[in-house]
């Protein structure tokens, strides 16, 4: 059998012939108006305003939300969105889907919780791709300590005050909205509330964040807020019961993330494969010396236990008997598995992929932003350990 991105893919026996039309649909997109620009995107740090609609009209931004607000929820499954995440790591620049997909994080907490206004206000207008959204929690001393976060929000009145501020905003530059977490008291995680805030407020501001190791095109801000007036209205489910928003939005972040790093670690085996079987040393193929053959041999073994455990969880997931705890350690496999495939990739590829340009070296240097963003491989760790009461 050949070794690529597809023949690299276990048998899943969840998926159907819809969701192979649905990877076949995403796939012609994506090599027709994604693929080919992407090193330009990435070198560039954002991606072309004129592919939101584009993506909107494909379908992408209504998957799994309600038919009422322009969604599409009738048979849509979590493999449906794994699926999503696997053929944009094909692209090889994180960055892209995750400004592009970042209202997956952003726009749940609206859809259970907001109003039904601000549902018919944010919704479909995010779905058709005419505004954005993105979340804010992450602060300068808080981010998976989300019970930390200090931005607050003061009632007066119908309004809240809004001072503090918010960094690592993936989206944030050219949010509409910021589905922002804030401290409506003084209790911790206790007097936690989500507040949606419009960007063009009065005493909002953003500064780009562009110097970054990887997510180059990820539109990075970070946002400021002094005295923002924001109306009662705007609350996202109830004041002071924002943290069980936040955190169950984290669960689904969490897999959408492991399916990503699962799909870029076989990205980096294609890669490796098809120059191992093209390069010469020595008067032979690389892929002829053993200790190559055995590089490959390992990534493929890693990639299959983090396939397996993925489905596993996934299957939970869709039953709604998922675990916090593996779902936490599942991003951690991920993040391992893509750690020492990027690096093992590298090593075969050898000074090509050093080069910009490459799949490789992209992946590479975005290593680390997987394995922190949405809670570390050590906070992981922690979660689960308490998950299971040790």
């Amino acid at each position: 059998m050949s070794l690529d991105f597809d023949s690299a893919r276990l048998h899943n026996p969840y998926i159907t012939s819809e969701h192979e039309e649905w990877r076949s649909q995403l796939r012609r997109f994506l090599d027709q108006e994604i693929i080919p620009y992407a090193d330009e995107w990435d070198e560039q740090g954002k991606i072309p305003d004129a592919l939101w609609p584009k993506a909107a009209k494909m379908g992408l931004f209504s998957l799994g939300y309600p038919e009422k607000y322009g969604g599409i929820s009738e048979g849509i499954d979590i493999w449906h969105h794994n699926i999503v995440n696997e053929e944009f790591a094909r692209i090889g620049a994180g960055g892209i889907s995750a400004s592009l997909m970042i209202h997956g994080v952003a726009l749940p907490p609206v859809v259970e919780f907001a109003s039904e206004a601000i549902k018919n206000e944010v919704i479909p207008a995010v779905i058709r791709g005419e505004k954005r959204i993105s979340l804010g929690v992450t602060e300068p001393n808080a981010g998976s300590d989300v019970a930390n976060i200090a931005t607050t929000a003061k009632r007066k009145g119908d309004y809240y005050i809004v001072n503090g501020s918010k960094t690592y905003i993936t989206g944030g530059m050219n949010a509409d909205w910021i589905t922002t977490a804030v401290q409506t008291g003084s209790d911790g995680a206790k007097t936690i509330s989500t507040l949606l805030i419009p960007t063009n407020y009065k005493g909002l501001s953003r500064n780009e964040l562009d110097k970054k190791q990887g997510w180059w095109a990820s539109d990075t801000a970070a946002i400021y807020f002094d005295n923002v007036r924001v109306p009662v209205t705007h609350l996202i489910g109830q004041e002071n019961h924002g943290f069980k928003v936040i955190m169950n939005n984290f669960n689904n972040e969490r897999m959408a993330m492991a399916a990503g790093m699962e799909a870029f670690s076989r990205v980096c085996l294609e890669d490796a494969v098809k120059w191992a079987r093209e390069r010469k040393t020595f008067g032979k193929r690389l892929a002829d010396h053993q200790v190559i053959r055995h590089k490959i041999a390992d990534m493929k073994q890693k990639i299959n236990s983090t396939q397996a455990y993925l489905q596993i969880v996934s299957r939970d997931m869709q039953s709604g008997s998922s675990n916090a705890g593996d779902i936490a350690l599942l991003k951690v496999l991920s993040s391992q598995t893509l750690e020492y495939c990027a690096r093992e990739a590298m090593q075969i590829l050898g000074g090509i992929a050093y080069m910009r340009g490459s799949r490789v070296e992209r992946i590479y240097r975005e290593v680390r932003v997987n394995a922190i963003g949405g809670g570390s491989e050590e906070i992981m760790r922690d979660l689960a350990a308490r998950q299971y009461k040790l």
